[in-house]
């Protein structure tokens, strides 16, 4: 990245000139380090220091997000010194967005700045819960435990993630497949019927005229009919990013037959492990609530969240406001007020979240297992009924000829 600089040398000389860099704050301990006063620093690309270039996220790979983390950990419960540790670790690291932030974090720990701040001050690059959780372990002193307890309930999440959308994919592909056949039919093969009828003259049956009208339409007015489709496509993403819509959408989808439960379910065995991770490093349930409310996917179910937090921190249980927001599943509840009253609220939202975790797997196993044949069978009615209106007319074929 480009930056336009004005600096001052230690004899008073100003200078300006354009430097690349990864971050600002390594090009600024890069200058200092030359023994230049930095006067003004800013992207090349600016106008009174705002960016004429829109902000890129840059991605970080979750594989090798945790690889440095599991890595991490194990130096520092070997004894080695954090700032070591990432200046060791950050050069092992392949991809360049991860590691121009790992350069630029460890310039930061190595002049003070806490781990947690370091990573938080790159914004949305990484999850708050990470944040969270390295604070909890600066603050309790064993941040290679809570590493590695942060790793671990990364994994349970993909895991459970990659089985749903797994469990997703053969459906999605059989409902492709359908939209593709009844494409080429309606599209290529009724006209050739209608043009082939159209030579007896004969008044052809309800069905074959309908769905002749639709072909006819269709091809027609194909390129108007597809734009349509992505404008109501494109129309609908921009009302969920309207502040508010994205959970109306959320909600909306909580409604769905199975998969609205499913939906509900994922939410909370993300929030159960979410809160018991963050407890288990030493953070305050009022504080993780507030972080496990960000975390959460479903942001309905966060605005819940949101609004147990408020509770819990005017002094109502956990459990009583997660029960009078009437959404979190009864056993969450339940096992929530007995980890509150045994003070094992810890090891409860993890039982909840594997018991979540498992109901998730069960449910998606069956709703594949129902829905495959009901999938297959749809599709033969549907393809057997569009060949069975255009071949209709031939069985009146001879007495048309007559």
């Amino acid at each position: 990245m480009e930056f336009r600089c004005r600096l001052a040398s230690a004899n008073g000389e100003i200078v300006e000139g354009v430097y690349v860099a990864d971050t600002e704050t390594r090009l600024r301990h890069e200058l200092e380090e030359k023994g230049l006063f930095v006067l003004s620093l800013q992207p090349k690309h600016a106008v009174g220091g705002i960016s004429l270039h829109l902000p890129q996220r840059r991605a970080i790979n979750t594989r090798e997000f945790l690889v440095f983390n599991q890595e991490l950990a194990t130096l520092l419960k070997a004894g080695m010194p954090l700032v070591q540790s990432l200046g060791l670790l950050k050069g092992r690291v392949t991809s360049p967005a991860f590691r121009a932030v790992l350069d630029d974090v460890h310039e930061k720990v190595r002049s003070g700045t806490a781990l947690s701040e370091a990573f938080s001050s790159h914004g949305d690059m990484f999850p708050r819960v990470y944040g969270a959780s390295l604070m909890a372990g600066e603050r309790s002193g064993n941040l290679d435990a809570v590493l590695r307890r942060y790793v671990e309930y990364t994994k349970i999440i993909q895991t459970v993630k990659s089985k749903t959308v797994s469990a997703l994919v053969y459906p999605a592909i059989l409902i492709s497949l359908a939209v593709v056949l009844v494409s080429i039919i309606v599209l290529k093969v009724v006209p050739a019927f209608s043009d082939f009828y159209a030579t007896f003259g004969a008044q052809l049956p309800l069905v074959t005229r309908i769905i002749v009208g639709v072909s006819e339409f269709l091809r027609a007015q194909l390129y108007l009919v597809v734009a349509g489709v992505a404008l109501a496509v494109v129309a609908v993403m921009t009302w969920v990013r309207q502040p508010g819509q994205k959970a109306r959408f959320d909600f909306l989808i909580l409604k769905i037959p199975i998969l609205g439960q499913v939906a509900k379910k994922f939410s909370t065995s993300q929030m159960s492990r979410t809160l018991a991770t963050l407890l288990g490093g030493g953070l305050p349930l009022v504080n993780a609530l507030d972080i496990a409310a960000r975390s959460v996917g479903n942001h309905y179910m966060a605005g819940q969240l949101d609004i147990v937090s408020a509770r819990v921190r005017e002094g109502q249980s956990f459990a009583s406001a997660l029960e009078a927001r009437g959404v979190f599943p009864e056993v969450a509840v339940k096992m929530a007020e007995v980890g509150e009253s045994t003070g094992a609220l810890q090891e409860m939202l993890n039982t909840v979240a594997d018991f979540y975790d498992e109901e998730i797997s069960t449910t998606m196993e069956r709703f594949v297992t129902l829905i495959e044949p009901v999938l297959l069978v749809f599709m033969g009615l549907v393809i057997a009924g569009l060949l069975l209106a255009l071949y209709m007319p031939l069985f009146q074929l001879s007495s048309v000829l007559s």
